[in-house]
């Protein structure tokens, strides 16, 4: 359907080199979009770029820490210089660094604050004035389950993705008069290097999340992909500031 077409739309997908990321940034490129993996690893990022072309994308890479400023506003800059415009940002990098919090170190804290939420923000600033003068432009947050649930052993990254889910809200009313749309996707348990590393520390973790969930299986990025592609679309102009669980059912029951 032509609502769902990104032909002639260009995306940036952060930590778009795995995981999440990469299912997102595949999705966007067979849905038409040309996609720049804005990323810290160089020879991941450019394998990354150039299997999204042999796939028959269009696709780039720019090294990128999301944490730094300058390095957020390089990244849209060279989107622009290589494909023209800039119609989508899916701020998808972070990390989890995990612990009981009354052993947390405060360097571990800042470091996923600064990385999942200030992070954000600041692509979400530094695509702002080509969107504007775009006239509209859709930009979508990775959030969790953990910004609804608590979690024992990620204080840092739950609140963090807290925060994600208020900071769509925030932009999504300051910047709907630009139309920009600004929502969030929250992904359950879904296959990653992310969600090995948790049942590497807490075995079973992987049962119990699966017994419930009433899809009766795990996530894959390419489920998540699904809703990048609704978000990025015309299909969603009329949806801003909301936070979609991509989750099998795990939310919502008791």
């Amino acid at each position: 359907m032509s609502l769902f077409d990104l032909t002639g739309r260009v995306a940036i997908v952060t930590g778009g080199n795995r995981g999440i990321g990469l299912g997102i940034a595949e999705g966007l490129a067979a849905a038409g979009a040309k996609v720049m993996i804005a990323a810290r690893d160089p020879a991941l990022g450019e394998s990354t770029a150039a299997r999204l072309r042999q796939q028959g994308g269009d696709a780039a890479f720019h090294i990128t820490d999301i944490t730094a400023q300058e390095s957020c506003v390089a990244m849209v800059a060279e989107t622009l210089r290589v494909f023209g415009r800039l119609d989508i940002l899916v701020n998808n990098a972070g990390i989890m660094i995990g612990g009981p919090p009354e052993h947390a170190m405060l360097a571990d804290w800042e470091r996923v604050i600064s990385t999942n939420l200030t992070g954000a923000f600041l692509c979400a600033q530094a695509v702002f004035p080509a969107m504007q003068r775009q006239g509209g432009g859709k930009i979508i947050n990775l959030g969790s389950l953990a910004s609804s649930f608590g979690t024992a052993r990620g204080a840092a990254y739950a609140s963090s993705k807290g925060g994600i889910v208020q900071l769509t809200k925030s932009l999504a009313v300051s910047w709907g008069p630009e139309n920009i749309q600004v929502n969030a996707i929250l992904p359950g348990y879904i296959e990653s290097e992310l969600t090995q590393r948790a049942e590497l520390e807490k075995p079973g973790s992987f049962a119990a999340k699966l017994a419930r969930t009433p899809a009766g299986r795990i996530g894959t990025p390419q489920d998540v992909a699904g809703a990048a592609i609704f978000l990025g679309s015309a299909a969603s102009d009329y949806i801003t500031g909301v936070s979609i669980p991509v989750d099998g059912g795990y939310a919502v029951q008791i």
